[in-house]
This record gives C-alpha cells, structure tokens and sequence, in this order.
C-alpha cells in the first residue's frame, strides 16, 4: 500500500460528489451478526476486548472480521472497508506489512520458545534502547497492563512508599491498582484503591497539592506525556519532572500510545523530558503482542541478578521473549529507519481533517461534526443541537459510516492509509451528514439510530443505555 502522499500544505483536494451508487446497497451485516450472537455464548462480553465489544457499535452493525491488507479490512458478509483506529491504535504501518509479516516468518521457522535466551533477545534489546535514549536497560513482556504494575512495583520498592499519582487520563491498566479507580471496581478492594491519588493533566498545582497533602508518600507519578486530545501545556511536563526530583518519587511515562504514533523514541523524545521509567507496546509490534519496561539502571537493576537490595519480582512471563514478537519489534524499527510512517499518519490525518471540516461546514454542521487531535491520533467529534457531547449522535454516525464502508471509533490513521482510502471515507462522511441533520432537526435520533446508543466501555451495568 502506498501512504497518503499529498503533504499538508498542498492544494485541499476536490471533496467527494453526492454518488449513492459508488458500494451499491448498503453493507448487510447478517453473518456478521450471527458470528456476534455465537462469540456471546462462548466469551464473555462477546470479545476479548471491552473497547472491541459490539455495544461499540450501533446495533446489528458490528463487523466480525476474517482478514486485513494496509488500512482495509474484509469481514464475514464479505464488505470490504477502509479501517481506522488500526487495532486499538497497535498497527501504524498498516496490516499484513511485508517486511514485518517476512522477519516474523522467518524467526518462527527457527523455533519460537526456549529455555534460555536467545540472541534474538539482545539484537531486539539494543535495537530498543538505541531508538530510546532516555533508557538505559529494557524488559520485554506480552501486554501493556503488565509492564505498568511492574513500573509501580519498582517504584514502591526504590522509594519504600506506596502511594501512586496517576493523571486524569482514559487508560494505564486492567490491573487492581489502576483499574478499582473506573466504573468497573467489582471484586477489588478499597485498601488497593485508596493507594491510588488523582490528579489533572496539564494543571501542575493539582500534582503538587498532593505532594503537599501526602509528603513522603507518593512512590510514583504515572502519565501519558500528551493524548491524542491534549498537548503538554508550556512547561508542565518539566514542572512535573522537577516536582519528582524534589520529592524523590519516581517518573513514569505510559508510552503505550505515544511511542511510534508520536515519534519512534516517543513523547519523551519529542518533548525532550526524561522519565524515570516508561511503559510501551501496541505499534512497537505492528499488532504483534510485545510491551516494554524500560528506564534507569539503578532501578532496572532492582529486578536482577546484581544488587544488594531486596530484589523485585519485575516480569517474569514464558512468553515475553518468544521470538515472533521480537522478530516484529525488530523489523518495525527498520521500517522507522528506513521510511516515514509517523509523517504519513499525519499526512493522512491532515487530509481528513480539512475534509471533515470543509464537509461540516458546507452541511451547516460545523458545530455537530469535527475531529481533534494530533493528525496521527486523530478522533472525530459528535454533538448534539445544542452543541453539547452525545453518544447518541456519536452511534447514528457510526451506524451511517459502516454501512458505507468506514469502520472505527475514530480516524486515528496508520502510514497504509492512501489518498484513496481518504477520499473514500470523505464519501462516507458526506454521505452520513443527511441523517445526522434529520435527526437534529427532529429533536433527537429516534427512528434515525436503529437501535440503542453506545455506552462506555468501562461501565458498572452491562445493560444497554435507551436514548432518554
């Protein structure tokens, strides 16, 4: 697949014509829906994802998938449709990437699990520290939740406190410490939860209030350097640094996100702030299943063989080295020294950006529909009449870009996205706004959305929410 190449200073591309016989009918979903029905009676929740679970998407409109190539997926009705979001944002170079899909290949044939390292090991090692100067030792693991509670044990153990600080930001970890503080808190305790503090992003004072009202106890600061809707107001991420040094707690950056889709060295690299510790995975594998600890000696050290201090149980996981996962991390580091996915992402992003807002505003509708965000990272935003945030209209637009061939909680890009896929899911944007606008000018989505609203994923009741 050939990335989006128009630069972002170019000419804004003529915007799709009305065509409503550019799929044909609209996507059916009915294998689909069966597959959904089954997947419900076998796994919990229908996926093994919450963020990927059918009460995402509008009702009877959740695509289960059989394959994908660049940004394009196909699901098991056989509709074909430009993919956004890209595994969770886990997949910048878009899927099935020949030279990843040939190293992964490659390593398996050799045999995939041992009883001792392999070379593989420290090849994968150096490559990572070598695109992560901050680091100076790294720790591979199988998921993100993983390699953050091993950076808040390590924290605890270095410092002897147990408090955590943990920004106002979506996600850090399925794990008690971090996961009791959502609206799914079931079965964990408030002896685990109340070792976990909050503060707000981009507010400084609101961090060192806590350190004021908990001196000498607050073992680690744990955040993500910026989100895809949030960038690090001037001086805050050095504010942060600075509070840490001076109360002796430990820095984590949650690289989860960030690392790849920002820059291949991270947040870390493209604000200039060293963290103590930082936590990665997701497009460090391309959707292969890899994470990372990674951070300073004197504390990495603290989970091996040469120290004197009571050692950490740090990660210790069978799979963590196997070698498919490492094979992938090494090849996607080449294609970053080779290529420019990181300015392709943001090249399409660009590009779907202006053409959101030309469409929006051409429809009347610049208050409703938007996108913010890094160009790389990008979401789109749903509003009701009264300019008010609406999951509601979020489902109708979802429901009306599916059934057009774009599928995605977002518009988050990956480097296969071409100036093709672009126009098409500007199509299906221009095809949308017709019922968005029927249904504000009803009062609401009934009799548009066909079916109830999506809710969040991380919610206290299953049952599904009614428009009110």
């Amino acid at each position: 697949m050939t990335p989006a190449s128009r630069p972002p200073d170019s000419p804004k591309p003529a915007l799709p014509q009305q065509r409503s016989d550019r799929l044909g009918p609209r996507f059916g979903f009915a294998e689909s829906n069966r597959a959904q029905r089954r997947l419900h009676e076998l796994v919990p929740g229908g996926a093994h994802t919450y963020a990927r679970g059918s009460d995402q998407y509008a009702d009877g409109r959740a695509p289960v998938l059989t394959r994908g190539l660049g940004a394009r997926v196909w699901d098991v009705d056989g509709n074909c449709y430009v993919e956004y979001g890209m595994g969770l944002r886990a997949v910048t170079l878009g899927h099935a990437y020949p030279q990843v899909v040939k190293a992964v290949t490659e390593a398996i044939g050799l045999g995939t699990n041992f009883t001792r390292p392999t070379v593989l090991e420290e090849a994968a090692a150096q490559d990572f520290l070598d695109n992560v100067p901050f680091a100076d030792m790294v720790k591979f693991a199988k998921n993100g939740s993983d390699v953050t509670t091993a950076a808040l044990r390590l924290a605890r153990a270095a410092t002897g406190r147990s408090l955590v600080a943990v920004a106002d930001q979506p996600f850090f970890s399925v794990d008690d410490w971090f996961i009791g503080t959502t609206g799914m808190d079931a079965g964990i305790p408030a002896s685990v939860t109340d070792l976990t503090l909050r503060f707000t992003y981009n507010d400084l004072e609101s961090l060192r209030a806590l350190f004021a009202g908990h001196p000498d106890g607050i073992a680690a600061v744990f955040m993500e350097a910026a989100t895809a809707t949030a960038e690090p107001a001037p001086g805050f991420l050095q504010g942060v640094r600075r509070l840490c040094d001076e109360h002796g707690t430990v820095l984590v950056f949650d690289e989860m996100i960030t690392g790849f889709r920002w820059a291949a060295g991270g947040a870390q690299s493209v604000y200039g702030v060293a963290p103590d510790l930082s936590c990665w995975g997701k497009a460090m594998g391309n959707g292969f299943p890899i994470s990372a600890l990674a951070g300073r000696r004197d504390l990495m050290e603290l989970g091996g063989l040469r120290t004197d201090a009571d050692r950490v149980f740090l990660l210790s996981t069978t799979h963590g080295p196997e070698t498919a996962g490492l094979a992938a991390f090494r090849a996607v580091v080449r294609a970053y020294r080779d290529t420019d996915p990181v300015a392709a992402m943001e090249r399409a992003g660009t590009m779907l950006a202006r053409g959101v807002a030309e469409l929006a505003a051409d429809a009347g509708l610049s208050d409703q529909i938007g996108t913010t965000g890094r160009p790389s990272c990008l979401i789109y935003t749903t509003r009701d009449a009264d300019g008010a945030p609406s999951q509601a209209y979020r489902t109708l637009f979802l429901q009306e870009l599916v059934e057009r061939g774009v599928l995605g909680q977002s518009f988050v890009t990956s480097a296969a996205h071409t100036d093709a896929d672009v126009d098409h899911t500007l199509w299906a944007v221009q095809q949308a706004l017709p019922a968005y606008r029927r249904a504000l000018e009803q009062g609401g989505v009934h009799g548009v959305l066909r079916g109830r609203p999506v809710a969040p994923a991380l919610r206290r009741s299953a049952a599904p929410r009614r428009e009110a």
